[in-house]
C-alpha cells in the first residue's frame, strides 16, 4: 500500500509524519500548481469548487509515483465536501485509476467506522499504542507548523527584505517536515523566533508603519485560507504590502476542534467562533460558514483594520455567511472584502483588489487607532 492526500498548505507535512511514524509507505503530491490544476480541471464537473479540481490533480501526480490509496477526511453536513471521497473514486475510475479510497469520517459520524479506518491504514504491525503515540506526535508538530506560520505573519511587515523572510519560513517548513523528535520541533520555533529576533535588533528602531503596521483578519474556507496556492499567495502578498495578517483556522485548531472533539485545543482554538455567531447567524449551515461569521465578529471585536473573506466559486456555506458579513461590517465599522477563487482566478486580479483595500485602510478616516497589538511578536508561545 502506498498512501497518498489531498494537498492543502503545510498539512503535507503533518500527515506525512504521522504515516512514517508507522511505518506505512506515503506519496507526498507535488506541490499545487497550474499543472495540477489543469490536470485535475479536465477530469472534474465544471461546477465543481476549486479544492475538487486541485484534489484530482493530486492525485494524478501521485499515481505517477506508484500511490495507490487515497487518504481523506469526510465531513457531515450541506458541504460537497462530505461527497468529495466518493465522487473523486468514480471519477478516477472512470478515467482508468484503480485507487483505493479511505474517507476519514470525523467522530460525531461513527467512532467505530474512524477506528476501523485508521487502524486498517496503520497495518496489523502497529499497536494502538503506537498508533495513538504517533498522533500525538504528528499533532504536536502541527501545533508547531501553526506557530511558525503566525511567527512569519507577524514578521512579514516588520523585516524590510521579503526575500530573506521567505527563506526563513521555506527553512523552518524544511526543518520541520525533517525532524522527528520533540527536541526538534521545538528547536525549529525557538530558530525562527531567534531570527526574527536578530533582524529585528539589527534593524535598530524601526520605521512606526513597521512597528504597528495595519491588521487584516483572514477569514473563509479552510482549504483556500490555508492553501497559497489556491488563495494565490494571499498572506505573502499583504505581508508584503505592510500588513500584518491574522487568520481564522489553524490546521492543529481545526484538528483539535472537528477530530479531537475539542479535547486538544490547537495552536488557536474555533471552539468560540459559533457563540461569536450567534447574533448573526444562529446555526450551522454546513462547511465553515458559521465560523466564518464568528471570526469575523470576533476580528472585529479584537479591532482589525480589515477583514478578507475568501472562498472558492459555488462554496454554499461561504456564500451563506457572504450574506451576513454586511452586518457585521456596518455594526463594527470595520471593512470587509470578499474574495472568490476558481481555475480562471489571475494573480494580477487579485493583487489590484489587494492594493485597492490596503489603501482604502490606509485612508486616515478609517484608521481607527489600534490599541492593543498581537504582543511581542517573538513569543515563542504565540498568543
Amino acid at each position: 500500500m502506498k498512501v497518498t492526500f489531498p494537498h492543502m498548505g503545510n498539512a503535507w507535512i503533518v500527515i506525512q509524519t504521522l504515516f512514517e511514524s508507522l511505518n506505512v509507505e506515503v506519496v507526498v503530491p507535488p506541490s499545487n500548481s497550474k499543472q495540477t490544476l489543469t490536470m485535475g480541471t479536465r477530469l472534474s464537473p465544471e461546477s465543481a469548487c476549486l479544492p475538487l479540481k486541485l484534489n484530482l490533480g493530486n492525485y494524478l501526480e501521485a499515481a505517477k509515483e506508484g500511490a495507490d490509496t487515497i487518504v481523506i477526511t469526510g465531513g457531515i453536513g450541506p458541504c460537497r465536501f462530505g461527497y468529495y471521497g466518493e465522487v473523486e473514486r468514480q471519477i478516477l475510475r472512470d478515467a482508468g485509476y484503480d485507487y483505493e479510497v479511505v474517507t476519514l469520517e470525523p467522530p460525531d459520524g461513527s467512532l467505530l467506522g474512524l477506528a476501523k479506518r485508521i487502524r486498517y491504514l496503520a497495518g496489523k504491525d502497529n499497536s494502538w499504542a503506537q498508533i495513538l503515540k504517533a498522533l500525538r506526535f504528528a499533532y504536536r508538530k502541527s501545533v508547531a507548523m501553526d506557530r511558525v506560520e503566525d511567527l512569519i505573519h507577524a514578521a512579514r511587515p516588520r523585516l524590510p527584505i521579503p526575500m530573506e523572510t521567505e527563506k526563513l519560513y521555506h527553512d523552518a517548513k524544511r526543518r520541520l517536515a525533517q525532524t522527528m523528535s520533540d527536541k526538534g520541533v521545538q528547536d525549529t520555533v525557538r530558530w525562527v523566533q531567534e531570527n526574527i529576533r536578530e533582524r529585528q535588533e539589527e534593524l535598530g528602531t524601526p520605521p512606526e508603519g513597521f512597528q504597528k503596521p495595519l491588521r487584516i483578519g483572514i477569514v473563509g474556507e479552510i482549504y483556500t485560507i490555508l492553501d497559497p496556492y489556491t488563495s494565490m499567495g494571499l498572506e505573502e502578498e499583504l505581508g508584503r504590502l505592510g500588513v500584518e495578517v491574522d487568520r481564522s483556522i489553524y490546521l492543529s485548531g481545526w484538528v483539535g476542534n472537528h477530530v479531537f472533539q475539542g479535547l486538544a485545543p490547537g495552536y488557536r482554538s474555533i471552539k468560540s467562533y459559533p457563540s461569536h455567531a450567534k447574533p448573526y447567524l444562529p446555526h450551522f449551515v454546513g462547511g465553515h460558514g458559521q465560523e466564518t461569521v464568528g471570526a469575523a465578529v470576533k476580528f472585529a471585536q479584537e479591532g482589525v483594520n480589515g477583514i478578507i473573506q475568501i472562498f472558492p466559486l459555488s462554496c454554499m456555506p461561504e456564500i451563506v455567511a457572504a450574506s451576513v458579513l454586511p452586518k457585521i461590517q456596518e455594526a463594527y465599522k470595520v471593512p470587509i472584502m470578499t474574495l472568490i477563487v476558481d481555475e480562471h482566478t489571475g494573480q494580477a486580479g487579485i493583487q489590484t483588489r489587494l492594493e485597492a483595500f490596503v489603501d482604502l485602510l490606509e485612508r486616515a478616516d478609517l484608521q481607527r487607532g489600534i490599541g492593543q497589538t498581537r504582543g511581542d511578536v517573538l513569543s515563542v508561545e504565540g498568543r
